[in-house]
């Protein structure tokens, strides 16, 4: 592994020259002959040559021994990570013929004149299901029993979707002549509903897809039935989960649309919807997408037969995250494949073992070591001279720039039959840039003083990231009192796209996979007795009314939209406050803070009135107004809605 090194002294000898000159005429203005034909600037010459070779030799000695002490405890710098979303890709029109979109298919966002495009890969293969409507079943609430409706439609009859006055957990149960997992299921209802229905915009109606055990939330992409009011499509996303049941004797894709309760102030079904006609049909489906180039099976080289080869891979660095590296080594049975660990030291002679050193993407294999008796022992198996070694598949790129919004993924990049568009219905996150050499500085004492062991708020911290390098924030926080007394709370802050400072609440609450990677790391490492409790913080949710004056002849518009853009940056859990690392957690919102900030936005002549309102960022409750937000220590602030009007002067 080969950190860089800094440069501690970055003039040469020009630099120094020219610094000596300006000395020169400060100090000793009588001399006034600075050419080069002047003996005084020969000697300043020859000193700023014997200048310039210190120089070069101190660059090399402190900084590059602190270098030289990390690599000797094997600090690597953490590659970057990639951002993450669901990738959606859209039929031109339905198909009977079941379409494959294949691992490593590229979608991308539009290029500008200012911006690169982010390409995304599908980090597996996605199959289209054509499917069709085989049968149809009502199923009241409370009953095990479904009522076949399947023969009465096909004659051209109607049937009541749910009961007389339809309750909770009456379903509407459908099955598709196949499983259609990760796909976009369009069904085409022909529907009425008599008397007084439900609002067309909330219905209190969720729809479900069958694993074989359990019933999965499907996410609903549109309803123009209005919950079954009237004859239209509805558009479902179903879970990967889904697979080909028997229910009742017959095999199929099972979904269902079942009433739920309704909210306060939402209404409910007072009469059951009609059912005149439905058909299915596939047209599309989601796979997840990875701002990352995926290789496969790069020829790394030929063993020479001696122990600790390196071998670069082509396309440094390595990113963290996607898949397992796997290096292979020719047999002749085949390719052999080697396992990586991070260190060789547990490693035998007969171990098929590799560390890859990801930001620097180098393959290193064990070494041999000279035992104190003399004999020779080796921390890992050494490939036979003339065995080929190459890696099964690795992915390069990411970075924080790969976080863009929702929707900005519409280029389709690779060309597939029948494939219309391609769009990604969440932001992306998770990307992160590559570490540098400063960080690195800094976990080196960490690294000896933690052992991997957690015993302070720093190394739970720094422990966590170790474990999770893509989120953008950690804090650790004891957890309580009572029972939660000696317990310790993680909050985990994810890497988001920005719109202007813009966050949408949804994206602050790292995924699933995330936290139970930075658990699973803790438990290793905390200590006996003490509990980990790994989550997101509370968000406190702001909004902020401010009455400003601009200065003459300034455009109202622009000062508005530069004060809002002013807040929503100020106010942000991840690169906001006062520093622009992020909100400090426990830290007030107060108002003289405010003032200060849209005081120095261009064309703010005076701040005439701010107000401080907490908000529920699920609800949009706004609280009363008042001149300090206080903010519990596990707590962020979070920008809700900002209101500013602007007079002109």
């Amino acid at each position: 592994m080969t950190l860089p090194v800094p440069n501690l002294d970055d003039r040469r000898f020009q630099d120094l020259v020219d610094e000596a000159k300006r000395m020169v005429q400060q100090r000793c203005p009588e001399w006034t002959d600075h050419n080069v034909s002047d003996p005084g600037v020969t000697l300043i010459e020859t000193f700023a040559w014997m200048t310039d070779q210190l120089v070069y030799r101190l660059n090399r000695v402190p900084d590059r021994l602190y270098v030289k002490f990390l690599e000797l405890i094997d600090v690597r710098l953490f590659p970057p990570t990639p951002a993450r979303t669901p990738l959606t890709f859209w039929l031109a029109a339905p198909t009977e013929l079941a379409q494959r979109i294949p691992v490593n298919t590229k979608a991308a966002t539009i290029r500008t004149e200012t911006e690169k495009a982010i390409v995304f890969s599908a980090v597996d293969d996605l199959d289209l299901v054509p499917c069709s409507l085989a049968s149809i079943a009502t199923q009241a609430a409370g009953s095990d029993e479904r009522v076949d409706r399947t023969e009465g439609l096909e004659r051209g009859g109607k049937f009541a979707a749910f009961g007389t006055v339809p309750k909770p957990d009456d379903s509407l149960v459908i099955g598709l002549s196949d499983a259609v997992p990760r796909c976009a299921i369009r069904l085409r209802m022909r529907c009425t509903i008599e008397g007084v229905g439900v609002d067309p915009k909330d219905p209190p109606l969720v729809w479900e897809a069958w694993d074989g055990e359990v019933w999965h939330p499907c996410e609903v992409e549109g309803d123009n039935t209005g919950g079954l009011n009237r004859d239209g499509d509805v558009v479902l996303h179903v879970g990967r989960e889904h697979a080909a049941a028997l229910i009742d004797g017959r095999r199929g894709g099972w979904l269902r649309a079942r009433v739920v309760s309704a909210a306060a102030g939402q209404p409910s079904y007072t009469a059951s919807p009609q059912i005149h006609a439905i058909g299915a049909a596939t047209i599309g489906g989601t796979v997840d997408g990875v701002n990352a180039e995926i290789v496969t099976e790069e020829v790394l080289g030929i063993s020479d037969g001696t122990s600790g080869q390196r071998f670069p891979v082509r396309h440094a660095p390595v990113l963290a995250g996607v898949g397992d590296p796997v290096l292979e080594c020719s047999s002749d049975e085949g390719w052999e494949p080697w396992t990586e660990v991070q260190d060789f030291a547990s490693s035998g002679p007969d171990d098929a073992v590799f560390v890859l050193d990801a930001a620097a993407g180098e393959v290193q294999l064990g070494p041999a070591v000279r035992q104190p008796d003399g004999s020779i022992r080796s921390y890992g198996r050494v490939p036979a001279k003339g065995e080929q070694l190459r890696i099964r598949s690795y992915a390069t790129g990411g970075g924080r720039g790969g976080n863009v919004s929702r929707g900005a993924i519409s280029v389709l990049k690779s060309s597939i039959p029948y494939v219309a568009r391609v769009e990604n219905r969440q932001a992306a996150r998770g990307g992160v840039d590559g570490e540098d050499l400063e960080n690195a500085k800094q976990r080196g004492p960490i690294l000896l003083r933690t052992r991997a062991r957690a015993v302070t708020a720093e190394d739970f911290e720094q422990l966590s990231r170790e474990a999770a390098p893509e989120v953008a924030r950690v804090r650790c926080l004891p957890a309580g009192e009572g029972l939660e007394a000696g317990s310790v709370r993680i909050l985990v802050v994810p890497a988001a796209a920005e719109d202007r400072g813009r966050l949408r609440f949804e994206q602050l609450i790292p995924g699933e996979e995330t936290l139970r990677a930075i658990a699973s790391r803790l438990e290793e490492s905390r200590l006996v007795g003490t509990r980990v409790l790994v989550e997101p913080p509370l968000y406190q949710g702001v909004t902020i009314v401010a009455r400003l004056r601009s200065r003459p002849r300034a455009s109202v518009a622009r000062v508005e939209a530069a004060a809002l853009d002013a807040l929503f940056h100020h106010l942000n859990p991840i690169n906001g406050g006062p520093d622009g690392h992020g909100w400090p957690f426990g830290r007030p919102v107060q108002a003289g803070e405010i003032f200060s900030i849209l005081q120095a936005v261009p064309d703010v002549e005076l701040v005439q009135d701010v107000r401080i309102f907490g908000a529920d960022p699920t609800t949009g409750e706004r609280g009363q107004a008042t001149q300090r937000l206080d903010v519990a220590p596990n707590s962020l602030v979070f920008s809700y809605e900002h209101q500013v009007r602007v007079e002109s002067a």
